[in-house]
């Protein structure tokens, strides 16, 4: 298995959800669950990055690693970005970025982005993406789409159906189109100059953070996988939702 590291974005400022990486999920904190995965997937490091004290407090509490970082991050990827200078990783290491609302991601797919991008030498992000289930998921413009090349390399990430199929078979346009899941590793040396990439008015169109890495002629590498993770948690419906999917489970 690739050697990597999970580094955990947890923000309490959420504008649809503040403060949810702190709400009681089946008997825990959201951020204890994501947490979970990331320890289960066999990474050789796990540290939640946060700039706020109660999310330290509480991950601290259960036995987290924590990194402390600024309030001025607009995405994921810049808080990372912050852990990895102030920890001091080699440029050659790989970091996967497990968002903190994420408590139903499969541990295996950590695995899975990590041996990705160990696999592709030339890229410098890896992600997944899995095949749409209808045409109202492929219009849904908070399902994130993608299409890449023959070789993986993704070609463009969009909340619009892409690719467009003009004559408007439904059909085929679904078995060509794929839906992105937002699980990504980096390359330690990469998000070191991260914050130098040209800000990307494709990024501020889409707000997708991965469409500046695409702008500035860099290679994000895409693996197919089947599994559909169970959804993030952006509202109360979807916490509800991972409630019932976790007692599931339990089962």
């Amino acid at each position: 298995m690739t050697p990597f590291t999970v580094i955990i974005p947890a923000r309490h400022a959420s504008t649809r959800l503040p403060g949810k990486p702190l709400l009681p999920l089946a008997g825990r904190p959201v951020i204890e669950h994501v947490w979970q995965t990331a320890v289960s997937s066999g990474a050789d490091r796990v540290i939640v990055a946060t700039d706020h004290a109660g999310i330290r407090d509480c991950a601290m509490a259960f036995g987290a690693e924590v990194c402390m970082t600024g309030t001025e991050h607009r995405s994921g990827t810049e808080r990372i970005a912050e852990v990895v200078g102030a920890v001091g990783m080699d440029d050659d290491a790989i970091i996967v970025n497990l968002q903190g609302d994420e408590p139903l991601m499969p541990s295996y797919l950590l695995v899975r982005v990590a041996d990705t991008l160990a696999e592709a030498p030339e890229s410098v992000m890896a992600t997944l993406s899995t095949s749409l289930i209808d045409a109202d998921e492929l219009h849904d413009p908070h399902a994130v789409k993608l299409v890449a090349g023959h070789d993986g390399r993704a070609l463009y990430f969009s909340r619009a159906a892409i690719p467009w199929d003009r004559e408007g078979h439904t059909d085929w346009q679904l078995s060509v189109a794929r839906r992105h899941l937002g699980l990504y590793a980096y390359r330690a040396g990469f998000l070191k100059r991260y914050s130098m990439l040209p800000q990307s008015p494709l990024e501020g169109l889409e707000q997708l953070e991965q469409l500046r890495v695409l702008q500035a002629g860099e290679r994000i590498q895409v693996a197919e996988v089947a599994d559909r993770p169970g959804h993030g948690i952006d509202t109360e419906r979807d916490l509800a939702a991972a409630e019932a999917a976790l007692n599931q489970r339990a089962r």
